[in-house]
């Protein structure tokens, strides 16, 4: 344990530090911390409709997450620029940045116009869907402005007034960032969000293998580190779900045994490989819970509630996890370990295969577990799973621990 922690600390760490602190990559991140409130106020509702869905008389909150966590997109395109200018000492350009930055991404979101006039967008990439192609416009928007600044454009012209001379640098920027959009969406006809979406379109090729579920639980973990809410790829893994379930169903109707692993429920309904959220969070909350770390502690506590319930958005952009570079790879590393228990765990018959749909992902574990696979047994693989989480977060825990302890908090 000690020279995991000595390679951690002396090795690992300052080299992902470098990057980290890196402008580009430190305005995403900032944009990201800046942006939490909005996040937690969409993972508190999803927290609250957990106990709704059992007491209907319950108001529908429905709409305070749509407008806080539902804009999370427009947001961030707003603040990502804006951080780039605040982190490269521009701060002339922060609000213009932000605003233009607003202007592109809805841009990017392919609107369409009626004959009356009126815009008609896609509400759900405003959400957690655009928020990749909301950091790209960011990181653009601040890229152009950036480029421009080193020109120098007027300014040791004494001559012209300096609200004119703000004007023209303005503008410049604003114009060129337009003219390069509209050719992209408009006249190219380039939809950005559907190329995403087809980055990952080769996964349903084999999504049923072991390396298939592997990479179907690894890819939304590190998306997620970096700021990316994992809806992003939810839409290139749903076919792959909805397949195998529906294969199990049917299987098992004609009196087959269930034999495709990678489905919704096997994922988040079971809450074994996302127990406490994606990058299995539960264990790293309870040790937060006692941290000697104030910082830690506090947040362990806040965080709790919801990661029982498998909401971890509070946990991973407020420890942080999200561009942290020392815990970001025990979240990856979960996102390894439990797929594959659980895929041999199914196919050594040491684990029910789930054969009744039920897309829930906010019921606690194990009562989950065993719910979904009708298998007692589900009991034991969440204990060894618990463990072996535990044992990958404990070594990255304490270092951060200490860096928590050493910097004051």
């Amino acid at each position: 344990m000690k020279k995991i922690m000595l390679w951690i600390t002396d090795k690992f760490a300052p080299k992902m530090n470098k990057v980290v602190e890196n402008p580009w990559v430190a305005a995403v991140a900032g944009s990201m911390m800046k942006g939490l409130p909005f996040i937690l106020a969409g993972s508190l509702i999803s927290f609250y409709n957990v106990f709704r869905s059992y007491v209907s008389a319950l108001p529908d909150l429905g709409k305070v997450a749509d407008f806080s966590f539902g804009f999370i997109s427009i947001f961030l395109a707003f603040l990502v620029a804006n951080q780039c200018m605040e982190k490269k000492k521009l701060s002339r350009y922060t609000i213009v940045a932000g605003l233009i930055s607003i202007a592109v991404f809805v841009m990017f979101s392919m609107p369409e116009f009626n004959e009356q006039g009126e815009i008609i967008l896609t509400f759900n990439r405003m959400g957690a869907t655009g928020m990749l192609v909301a950091m790209l416009v960011g990181l653009f928007t601040g890229c152009i402005f950036n480029l421009y600044s080193k020109l120098h454009i007027f300014e040791n012209n004494v001559t012209i007034p300096d609200f004119v001379t703000e004007w023209i640098n303005n503008l410049i920027p604003i114009l060129c960032i337009l003219l390069i959009s509209t050719t992209i969406v408009f006249t190219i006809q380039f939809d950005i969000f559907d190329f995403i979406l087809s980055l990952f379109s080769p996964l349903q090729n084999f999504g049923q293998t072991l390396p298939g579920f592997v990479l179907i639980c690894l890819i939304p973990a590190v998306l997620y580190t970096l700021g990316v809410s994992n809806w992003l790829f939810y839409a290139a893994s749903l076919p792959i779900f909805m397949a195998g379930i529906q294969g199990n169903i049917e299987a098992v109707a004609a009196g087959k045994e269930a034999v495709n692993i990678v489905t919704s429920e096997t994922v988040f309904t079971a809450a074994l490989i996302t127990m406490g959220g994606m990058g299995a969070t539960l264990p790293l909350n309870v040790m937060m819970m006692f941290s000697k770390a104030k910082k830690l502690k506090v947040m362990g506590r806040i965080c709790i509630g919801p990661s029982i319930f498998n909401i971890n958005e509070p946990l991973v952009f407020g420890a942080p996890i999200a561009f942290n570079p020392i815990m970001m790879v025990p979240f990856w590393l979960n996102s390894i370990a439990g797929p594959v228990i659980i895929w041999f765990s199914m196919r050594l018959d040491l684990l029910n295969i789930p054969y009744r749909m039920m897309q829930i992902g906010q019921i606690p574990a194990p009562f989950s577990s065993v719910m979904i696979t009708e298998d007692m047994r589900a009991v034991i693989v969440y204990i060894i799973l618990f463990a072996v989480y535990y044992i990958i977060w404990l070594p990255f825990f304490k270092v951060y621990e200490v860096q928590c302890l050493n910097e004051g908090e």
